[in-house]
């Protein structure tokens, strides 16, 4: 499915790259819309692979791959949760370091360092409705371009991730995909035909 918005910087939608070349700017406020695709996604692994694809392949203690790229040029990180416990933490831990390593913390200014909350409360809110609704999270990547940054969270889970509309603050449920919505320039699902689970993804503009 999808929908037409009245900003450009999702427009591609999601690609089994896993990069983006969206112009960027500071995490947006309007919302945008869910779209839902299903697209053949690579069963590469590596750090330079860009779109997560089925179950993770290493077990025990987390897998941390390193950035590639070339310095100032795209960025990826992934972490695997197989076996893991308190996964929310971990993930931010694992977030926050890799925003370290591309220059986005310390925070020199107000604006960059609201900026790096946000995506450290996207990741947050992404592994918790794995958590919640989709049997946990399988793994988290992270892409950065220097002008967006990308947060994949893959799970095994059959579930449709959905922002309760209208939001109505004081009912439970439907909040963490509300503030997805408010916080990123564009998010949606990637399914993989014959393949259980799906990646969420969501894009947040770099800081100025």
């Amino acid at each position: 499915m999808s929908t037409t918005r009245p900003c450009s910087p999702g427009d591609r939608g999601p690609e089994p790259s896993g990069v983006s070349g969206v112009p960027g700017g500071g995490a947006s406020t309007a919302s945008a819309p869910r779209r839902d695709v299903a697209v053949p996604l690579s069963g590469a692994q590596s750090a330079t692979a860009s779109t997560p694809s089925g179950p993770p392949e290493a077990s025990g203690p987390p897998e941390a791959s390193g950035s590639s790229g070339a310095p100032g040029g795209r960025q990826v990180r992934r972490l695997t949760f197989e076996d893991q416990g308190a996964v929310v933490p971990l993930a931010r831990d694992f977030t926050r370091q890799a925003l370290q390593a591309w220059g986005w913390l310390p925070a020199a200014t107000a604006d960059r360092r609201a900026a790096a909350e946000d995506v450290l409360l996207v990741v947050s809110e992404l592994v918790t409705n794995a958590c919640l609704h989709a049997e946990g999270p399988d793994q988290l990547g992270i892409v950065c371009d220097n002008k967006v940054i990308r947060l994949e969270v893959t799970d095994r889970g059959a579930g449709q991730p959905t922002p309760r509309t209208p939001h109505q603050a004081g009912r439970p449920g439907g909040h963490g995909m509300f503030i997805v919505q408010r916080l990123c320039l564009d998010w949606g699902v990637v399914r993989a035909p014959g393949v259980p689970g799906k990646t969420v993804w969501a894009e947040l503009g770099a800081p100025a």
